[in-house]
């Protein structure tokens, strides 16, 4: 389901992206070109480096640790930024990993995602699952 919401004067939703996918190893490429659209078209072009980095990141996250690599991406204009979220249906909670070592390939994801945004969180669904969101602020 792809749906896409521009600004209205008409009301006061604000504009958004949503598309429900099974996250693939292609999955990331076509979200950061979709996302790069979307700010591009809201006025946030300067955002957009770090809302694909962010994206990618987050994906990457639901293809290794989602079974069924179910997720909802959502980018909503925000009167500042922009604000991300990745919904997925594993209750399992992201936690950064400590202690990694120079060589180890992987488990810098969230250290990463906190270096490339203003702030970004987990909130737990009802019913299982979680929401990983962030926000990038206009420079």
């Amino acid at each position: 389901m792809n749906e896409y919401f521009p600004p209205t004067l008409l009301g006061p939703r604000p504009a958004q992206y949503r598309i429900r996918l099974t996250a693939g190893e292609h999955s990331a490429r076509h979200i950061r070109r979709i996302a790069r659209s979307c700010l591009e078209e809201w006025e946030l072009a300067e955002a957009a480096d770090a809302v694909e980095l962010a994206l990618t990141e987050l994906l990457a996250n639901v293809v290794r640790h989602v079974p069924d690599r179910r997720c909802v991406v959502v980018l909503l204009r925000l009167a500042a930024g922009v604000r991300a979220e990745v919904t997925d249906g594993h209750p399992q909670l992201p936690a950064a990993r400590t202690g990694l070592r120079p060589e180890a390939e992987n488990g810098r994801g969230l250290v990463l995602l906190d270096a490339v945004v203003d702030k970004w969180g987990v909130d737990p669904e009802p019913g299982g699952g979680k929401t990983v969101w962030f926000e990038c602020s206009a420079p």
